[in-house]
Parts: structure tokens; sequence; C-alpha cells
């Protein structure tokens, strides 16, 4: 079982971003570290620090849960598209590391489905 993220305009043929739980977890610290924070010290990921201690415009796609939180809002896609674009550029520049070579596929792809979320204002949808 996975979860997949896609726009939520209907098209069944739009793009979409899928992941293991596991994997979805590992994009999530991944992306936190970029930030420079680590997402397991962070309120909801097992610590106790507060959101309100860091400022990322990643926090709508890190401050949530993997299975039963909101969707985002199309804004709240316009806010992340630019900073996991640039994240995504850095990890492109180390991209030896195959690990982190994934992370920048499906950063890339995750870009693309926001992008459309955007382009059509309409919801990313988490299923």
């Amino acid at each position: 079982m996975g979860l997949v993220l896609f726009p939520g305009d209907g098209d069944n043929s739009s793009p979409d971003v899928s992941w293991s739980y596991s994997g979805f977890a590992a994009f999530r610290r991944c992306l936190a570290q970029a930030e420079g924070f680590d997402l397991s010290e962070m309120w909801g990921f097992g610590g106790d620090r507060p959101w309100s201690d860091v400022t990322t415009a990643l926090e709508p796609l890190l401050d949530r849960p993997d299975d039963c939180g909101d969707d985002l809002s199309s804004a709240d896609c316009a806010v992340i598209l630019p900073r996991l674009k640039a994240i995504a550029d850095e990890w492109a520049q180390n991209s030896d590391d195959s690990l982190l070579h994934q992370h920048l596929v499906d950063a890339r792809r995750l870009a693309d489905v926001l992008r459309l979320c955007v382009k059509k204002q309409v919801p990313l949808l988490f299923s």
C-alpha cells in the first residue's frame, strides 16, 4: 500500500506521483534536511519541537500526516513549488548519490503535479 499525490482536476490522465509510506517519509526527511532541520525532532514526527520554530515554504507538505491530512490548496501548491524546484536543482548537483537521485526524480514529478494544480487552480489530493 502506498500514497499517491495528484491534482484534484478529475482528469485521470493528469500526472501524479506515488511513494510507499516509508518512501514518502524518507522524501520528506530529505526535504526537511535541505531546509536545515531534522523532521524527527518536529511535533507530529516523534519530537516536541514546534513548527513555529522553523520557517519553510514546504511546511504545508511537511507538517501533515501521511494518510489522513487535509488536501493542499492551489495556493499552498504555489508557495511550495518554487522552493521544491530550488531544492531539486541543489540535489541535481549531487546526482551521483543513488538515493538522492531517486528523491530528485520524485521532487521533479511532484513539481509537475504542483504546477498543474496551480495552473488549473485545483487542490493537491492525497490518496
